[in-house]
């Protein structure tokens, strides 16, 4: 296995535990007999976990090497998973979903640092298909685990069975990571500034929607749109697959295009698929407003992981682990924004207030108009 496909591996590998720990939720919530209140504290210690790791993630690569922290970040992830299954009391979930949590954490910045490694070293864009195996290896993780136990098999084992095949591809593909990083440079986290404050603003933004549409798209659809329940998860079903689709093909498309033209299109697209899903009525014409809210985010944040390589304002080493914080905050900012925004109005009005984020985003990347401009190699 080489470098590359090392990565997608990883890329993979993230995909599929956190889509199975959204497999989980409903699991945990049943096995501790919590309230939704008590189900969302114990859902903040999951993304505590990764906001408390992320910042360090570069000093751990500088100093160790990609190789060895993506090892030992999936290990703690593998030795987190089996328990969030059948834990009963909710102070040792908390704990776990927060050593959880710490090992995401530091895998999507670990990866994201090799990935940047990897493209600069390579002629072509690959930082769009590096992403697109994490939409696949949700979907993955979310199949394989509706499948084993749709077998008969208990949520236990079919946890234990999609933890195990994860360290089958960890094991296959550990070699072909890189033992080095960047070299320590700065400080060991610093507030983004100049270009990466923007790089950062920007994947908040487009982490926001995502997390709202994933959040909020079925029970938009079955409360304000008046679809049948059976029917509420095709709104984000359409627009996961066009994203995963928009990031498999993305290379191609950068590679074509200057990166600046990329996310000004991508950002127009989901502007008219909010719209669409704001004030269309037929079902289909939901459906297509979600597809190209996914197919329009799809290559926004890849692009962006692939400006941190070729920006000055700040070390790789500290620009990663910054604008990765600053997009998992968006994913953890957002849906509560749209539900603040819900209670005193309407989740339609949270949608609008995303829509215009987007078109913030677009304004943000004309600023840095120069970066953005410069046809891929």
């Amino acid at each position: 296995m080489n470098e590359k496909m090392a990565t997608r591996v990883i890329f993979f590998i993230a995909g599929v535990v956190t889509a199975t720990w959204a497999v989980l939720v409903p699991f945990a919530k049943m096995n501790t007999g919590v309230n939704d209140a008590v189900l969302g504290t114990l859902l903040l210690c999951l993304g505590g976990g990764a906001l408390i790791a992320m910042p360090l993630t570069g000093l751990l690569t500088s100093r160790f090497g990609c190789q060895k922290v993506i090892g030992v970040a999936v290990a703690i992830i593998l030795l987190a998973m089996p328990g969030l299954s059948w834990l009963s009391s909710p102070l040792l979930l908390g704990v776990s979903l927060l050593i959880f949590g710490i090992g995401i954490g530091i895998t999507d910045c670990a990866i994201n640092v090799q990935a940047i490694l990897i493209e600069k070293s390579s002629a072509k864009p690959l930082m769009s298909g590096f992403h697109g195996l994490f939409s696949v290896g949700g979907i993955a993780g979310a199949a394989s685990m509706t499948g084993l136990m749709s077998l008969g098999l208990s949520v236990v084992i079919a946890t234990l069975i999609v933890t195990f095949m994860v360290l089958i591809l960890l094991l296959l593909s550990y070699r072909a990571l890189l033992p080095y990083a960047n070299p320590a440079e700065g400080p060991i986290f610093a507030w983004p500034k100049g270009t990466v404050l923007i790089l950062g603003l920007i994947c908040f933004i487009i982490f926001m929607a995502e997390g709202t549409v994933m959040d909020w798209s079925a029970l938009y659809l079955v409360e304000s749109r008046h679809i049948p329940e059976t029917l509420g998860g095709l709104g984000f079903a359409a627009f996961a697959i066009a994203m995963t689709v928009g990031r498999l093909t993305g290379d191609l498309i950068v590679g074509r295009l200057s990166a600046l033209k990329v996310v000004l299109s991508g950002a127009l697209l989901a502007v008219i698929g909010f719209m669409l899903v704001i004030y269309a009525d037929p079902l289909i014409l939901l459906l297509l407003g979600y597809l190209l809210i996914g197919l329009g985010s799809a290559n926004i944040v890849p692009v962006m992981f692939s400006q941190i390589g070729k920006q000055t304002s700040m070390p790789q080493m500290v620009a990663v682990p910054a604008v990765t914080t600053l997009g998992y905050i968006g994913i953890l900012a957002g849906p509560a924004m749209i539900g603040y925004l819900a209670q005193q109005s309407s989740i339609a009005h949270g949608f609008m207030f995303v829509t215009a984020l987007v078109i913030v985003a677009a304004l943000l990347a004309l600023r840095i108009r120069p970066l953005l401009s410069t046809p891929a190699e």
